[in-house]
């Protein structure tokens, strides 16, 4: 019952995406009236939502209903032409023209996992105990930086050709990262 009633506001949204995309594709003197018209359109059909269908679904189903009218009519106007001809292949990047020793894979390898997922663990602790918010709101960011900011030191380390530059980096940011839990843990 609550999903028809936010399809009685769907000619609102369909207005609304009708009108940015004319503003989008015709730019002539009447664009910026367009693009106001469209929002205000969105923006009172969010605004009407909330008597009819609540604060809290009103909003959230007239936005996935505009994102859904949107994006069938941006699916609407989609043309199929010829491919054009592919460029020519570029040349793949040379690996390192160093000679492989064994130890520098090993510490390749010791730099991107362990010491690396060192780094973010700090990185996202240093979010987790020093980021001025609410507790629950840095430990989700904190956490939610660790992987992401694991697989970036982790392909940044396999593909930089300076180790020690990997190293070094690694470990300050490491110690950085601690150290500013551990100083803010005793302030």
């Amino acid at each position: 019952m609550v999903g028809l009633g936010g399809l009685a506001l769907a000619p609102l949204a369909l207005g609304g995406a009708l009108l940015l995309r004319r503003a989008w594709t015709h730019a002539d003197a009447r664009r910026p009236w367009l693009i106001v018209g469209g929002w205000a359109l969105l923006a009172i059909a969010i605004a009407v939502s909330v008597p009819f269908l609540g604060a809290a679904r009103g909003p959230s189903i007239v936005l996935a209903l505009a994102s859904t009218v949107a994006l069938a009519l941006v699916a609407a106007g989609i043309e199929l032409r010829e491919a054009r001809r592919k460029a020519p292949r570029e040349l793949a990047l040379e690996p390192s023209d160093r000679r492989r020793v064994a130890w520098r894979g090993w510490l390749r390898g010791f730099l991107a996992g362990p010491l690396g997922g060192a780094a973010a663990m700090a990185v996202g602790l240093a979010v987790a105990v020093c980021f001025p918010a609410e507790v629950k709101t840095r430990l989700i960011i904190g956490g939610m930086l660790v992987p992401f900011l694991w697989a970036g030191g982790m392909a940044w380390t396999l593909s930089d050709d300076k180790i020690l530059r990997a190293l070094a980096v690694l470990v300050g940011v490491t110690v950085a990262g601690f150290g500013a839990v551990f100083l803010k843990g005793s302030l």
